[in-house]
């Protein structure tokens, strides 16, 4: 079984996919982290270096290789369900989850962890809120594509278990 947990930035995937992974006995699969791995460079530095285009190409092929992998909980970037057929094919291939966190909470959480998000650090305060709302805007109809919809601020894994249907330690 594959999770992919989709989402913008700040939404919780990492976090909350860990707690899922954990309870139910699966391995937490970062794309970001895939990505730093492979390219040997921080997401920061691929973006820099390369531009975004190539980062998205990157992102995919990765993506892709979770096809092979099983028992995983799949954190994917916070572009990754609008480029391309990624949403189309996450569906095919696992269940997808929208984690849905109103841009109030998004601008929240990411003032507080600028500092660790290098694609925002320099961004002022309001060009931040205009630009999570504008993101979301051209990436909600490809988040909603997800099987399931999991709203609220502060979403709890018990939550999400619930309507994924799952029990703690899946594997025997």
């Amino acid at each position: 079984m594959r999770i992919y947990l989709v989402g913008y930035m700040g939404s919780g995937k990492s976090t909350l996919g860990k707690e899922l992974a954990k309870k139910i006995g699966f391995r937490l699969i970062d794309i970001d982290e895939m990505i730093e791995k492979d390219t040997r460079k921080t997401i920061e530095k691929v973006f820099e270096e390369k531009g975004e285009d190539r980062f998205r190409v990157v992102e995919q092929r990765l993506l892709r290789e979770t096809k092979r992998m099983f028992n995983v909980v799949i954190a994917t970037g916070g572009g990754a369900a609008c480029y391309e057929d990624n949403m189309d094919w996450m569906n095919q291939n696992g269940i997808t989850v929208y984690l849905k966190v109103s841009p109030g909470a998004i601008f929240h959480r990411l003032t507080q962890a600028k500092a660790q998000r290098p694609l925002i650090k320099s961004v002022q305060d309001v060009d931040l809120m205009e630009m999570i709302q504008a993101h979301l805007v051209l990436r909600e109809p490809f988040y909603e594509k997800a099987k399931h919809t999991i709203k609220g601020d502060a979403v709890k894994v018990a939550k999400l278990m619930t309507q994924l249907k799952l029990e703690a330690k899946q594997l025997p």
